[in-house]
């Protein structure tokens, strides 16, 4: 029974839960992402490099006819290389990198406004006036240095 127990108490810490929202949100962002570079940006790239997208380039090495499609040339069995796939990945983790470094940017910077605003809240005092002579005197102090006097202790 301690064991169910234990394991409630970790599944529900609230940094637990705050990753478990991280990682479903990061997933569905990846998601979003990929569609961007496959289905917007590849496809203008891809007209700049001849034509289709970028995705579907590859350069065929085989003595054999070409294909004519990355499909055809990956069901040949024969020598290819398929740059086209990997200058896609390559986009979309720079574009996952640089949307997560914007991100985080963004955080830091809300971050230290909070932290401002924080640094803004009054310092606890530090000093006292002596109920005898009125100087200003440590807080923690018992006796006053300037007049000898013995502090009352509130």
């Amino acid at each position: 029974m301690g064991l169910i127990k234990e394991f409630k108490e970790f599944a529900m810490k609230g940094n637990v839960m705050d990753m478990a929202v991280g990682i479903i949100i990061g997933g569905a962002f990846g998601k979003i992402v990929a569609s961007l570079v496959s289905d917007i940006i590849m496809p203008v790239i891809g007209t700049f490099t001849g034509g289709g997208s970028l995705g579907d380039h590859y350069l065929w090495l085989s003595s054999v006819e070409d294909p004519g499609t990355l499909e055809l040339a990956r069901k040949s069995g024969e020598a290819y290389v398929a740059w086209g796939p990997f200058a896609q990945t390559t986009l979309d983790f720079l574009i996952v990198a640089f949307a997560i470094f914007m991100m985080i940017k963004a955080m830091n910077k809300a971050r230290s406004f909070v932290d401002d605003e924080k640094d803004k809240a009054p310092a606890a005092p530090t000093t006292k006036k002596c109920e005898f002579c009125q100087s200003e005197i440590p807080i923690k102090a018992t006796r006053c240095p300037n007049c000898t006097s013995q502090l009352s202790t509130n």
